[in-house]
């Protein structure tokens, strides 16, 4: 009999020791594991469900945000908003993390679109990260332009891009250092007036340099974003007056993380009609226009 679930197949148990962690303002933080299965299987999109403390039974699920399959490392960033990611937060360098995954669908690259743009927001970066440093990997196949937006500080220094952007209004130039370093254009936006980004939403910026190039360059734009739900929805919104392809990865609350409990559900259109799709392993990343159709 073929196999119902074959999700599970691709879900791997690990205890995971911390190797490295750190603290930025706005209560965020990223820790560095030693996963080398994660590592070596991980995908741009998928996630972990980490159990942030022995005694709380319920995992929470945190996308990853780099790997090096080499070195068999995952780096996780994540914001203490409760109970769990406070516990997690408190985890030091050398303690072990009971993690599952990688979990979940990832975002589908294609070389017919070699202007990727992408966007994240908040603790939606991460995969972000993850599908630039990919991308890179295919030399000379993808131009990625990055968009981070934040309405606390950056977990990150920013620093002024050694990069030209089309677009761009004057003064826009602060930028992912990380990303500058991969060579890699990225710029950051934020209503909190930090020095050299964007005053507004993600979109505007993303507008700015969809209007700044021409009509064959612009077939050549897939987006991808994760985010807040009202940021994905404006995503899908200007992906669809461009008529551009577009890729969302959803962050919602989940109990099992792995199908069980049907507890993160949400309404996806299909040919067949409305249906209701797990976002743990149905997704984290659907089709755009199937999550937020026109109205």
């Amino acid at each position: 009999m073929p196999n119902q679930r074959p999700h599970r197949d691709t879900i791997f148990p690990e205890n995971a020791r911390i190797l490295e962690r750190a603290e930025y303002p706005g209560d965020q933080v990223i820790i560095r594991v030693h996963a080398p299965q994660m590592a070596a299987s991980a995908k741009p999109g998928q996630f972990a469900h980490i159990q942030c403390d022995p005694d709380l039974p319920l995992r929470r699920p945190i996308s990853i945000m780099r790997v090096d399959a080499r070195a068999g490392w995952v780096d996780f960033l994540f914001k203490v908003l409760g109970v769990g990611t406070r516990r997690l937060a408190a985890r030091r360098v050398d303690e072990v993390l009971s993690i599952l995954g990688p979990i979940g669908k990832t975002f589908e690259s294609h070389m017919t679109h070699r202007r990727p743009l992408l966007i994240g927001g908040g603790v939606g970066m991460p995969p972000m990260v993850f599908l630039a440093d990919r991308l890179r990997e295919v030399k000379g196949a993808y131009e990625p332009f990055v968009i981070m937006g934040s309405e606390v500080p950056f977990p990150f220094k920013a620093q002024p891009s050694q990069i030209m952007v089309p677009g761009m209004p004057e003064g826009v130039i602060a930028a992912m250092p990380l990303l500058d370093d991969w060579g890699i254009a990225s710029r950051l936006a934020s209503q909190q007036g930090y020095p050299g980004t964007f005053e507004g939403y993600v979109t505007d910026l993303a507008r700015a340099w969809l209007d700044a190039l021409d009509d064959e360059q612009r077939k050549e734009v897939a987006v991808f974003a994760c985010g807040p739900h009202p940021m994905l929805e404006a995503v899908a919104a200007l992906a669809r007056e461009y008529r551009l392809p577009c890729q969302v990865s959803l962050e919602e609350f989940m109990a099992c993380g792995v199908g069980g409990c049907a507890g993160c559900v949400v309404e996806v259109q299909t040919l067949s009609g409305p249906a209701m799709k797990r976002v743990c392993v149905d997704g984290p990343v659907f089709e755009a226009s199937a999550v937020f159709p026109a109205a």
